[in-house]
């Protein structure tokens, strides 16, 4: 067995075929000491490697149900943190590319909240009037700040039932990063746009006037997904036009107006779901990821459906492009020689709480 780890040098120029006979090969010789996991971002030929299929969140919990030491998470950094937190003490999580971020949890940093806490407290009692809703697309640091300060983390499949538990804490929730979906929450539970107002972390007091603060039930962090922002209410309408039978199914990541024309509204989850389960030769436009829309596409073809991408545009989670063959293959190898590459370790000051904030979460929905 080697003593030092293999290099990526030798793989960054490596032909995909050739990554693909050494993946096959790694994974043959680690056996079943590693599970691998594919978001349904995730790009084909990362994803026809997968032991798990899912959203994060669903992810991270059946990788924890596994026997696997190695939890090789093909989906962005704030993933592979939250399987980190959620797995067996005796499980290593693993990110392939360190670089393959998310910009929307890049969008709220543990900084910039806790002056938006400060802010806040000069108006109203933080602690008392605001319960910290985080999206589970955020770092471990902000879900540790929920964590101590009686907030809780949501997903975009169960964020109502999750506002719903926040108010019952305290009068108000301020919400990051994404801005969309909480709005959409907001919006389905009754409550009118101009009491979600948009908190600007790069403006004094959010932008705000101490009397918008008060009013406001929710605080929305001026932060949104770069993949659902290029979908728009004039591809649903060209689509209507020329589908008046079809169906529209779009992510709450998605802006106000996108979802507020859509037929449905959901999580990935919930979107394959819908399609999976709906009648034969129908026609469904879908405003979510285009490697999740392009695979559902092809595995519903034989019922007669017809799935169509949104935008007119190419958009895919580029971050997440990142995990390719290389990287795989690579991270791969090292493990087939015992190294553990890209290991992704949150630090117990911050998985404490950041676990506390999830734990909440999974007891209420």
């Amino acid at each position: 067995m080697n003593t030092r780890s293999i290099s990526f040098d030798s793989f960054s120029q490596m032909s995909d075929a050739e990554c693909h006979e050494r993946i096959r090969a790694a994974r043959a010789k680690v056996g079943q000491k590693a599970v691998i996991l594919c978001h349904h971002y995730q790009r084909a030929d990362v994803y026809q490697y997968a032991d798990l299929t899912g959203d994060s969140l669903k992810l991270s919990r059946l990788a924890s149900q596994t026997d696997a030491e190695y939890i090789v998470f093909c989906g962005v950094h704030f993933m592979a943190e939250v399987a980190d937190i959620m797995s067996k003490p005796h499980q290593i999580s693993i990110l392939p590319d360190l670089a393959a971020g998310c910009s929307m949890a890049d969008m709220a940093n543990l900084a910039k909240v806790e002056r938006c806490w400060r802010e806040l407290n000069s108006i109203l009692n933080a602690e008392e009037v605001f319960t910290p809703v985080t999206y589970i697309n955020s770092a471990a640091d902000l879900k540790a700040f929920c964590g101590n300060h009686g907030g809780i983390v949501c997903t975009s499949s169960n964020a109502r039932t999750i506002a719903e538990w926040a108010f019952k804490q305290r009068e108000k929730i301020l919400f990051f990063p994404d801005q969309h979906l909480g709005r959409w929450t907001g919006h389905a539970m009754g409550i009118p746009l101009d009491e979600m107002l948009v908190w600007d972390p790069d403006l004094e007091m959010g932008g705000l006037t101490p009397e918008q603060i008060k009013k406001a039930r929710i605080l929305l962090w001026k932060g949104h997904c770069s993949v659902h922002q290029m979908f728009q209410p004039a591809h649903i309408e060209k689509f209507r036009q020329k589908y008046p039978e079809g169906h529209v199914i779009s992510h709450p990541e998605c802006c106000f107006d996108v979802c507020r024309l859509s037929d449905h509204v959901g999580s990935t989850e919930q979107i394959v779901k819908v399609i999976k389960e709906a009648a034969p030769n129908t026609r469904w436009l879908v405003g979510t990821e285009l490697n999740l829309v392009n695979r559902l596409a092809e595995e519903v073809r034989p019922e007669g459906k017809i799935v169509q991408f949104m935008a007119p545009t190419v958009c895919m989670c580029s971050t997440m492009q990142r995990i390719d063959p290389q990287h795989l293959a690579w991270t791969l190898e090292n493990l087939a020689e015992g190294h553990v590459v890209n290991r992704i370790t949150v630090p117990a000051h911050e998985a404490g709480p950041a676990k506390l904030a999830l734990e909440r979460m999974l007891a209420v929905s």
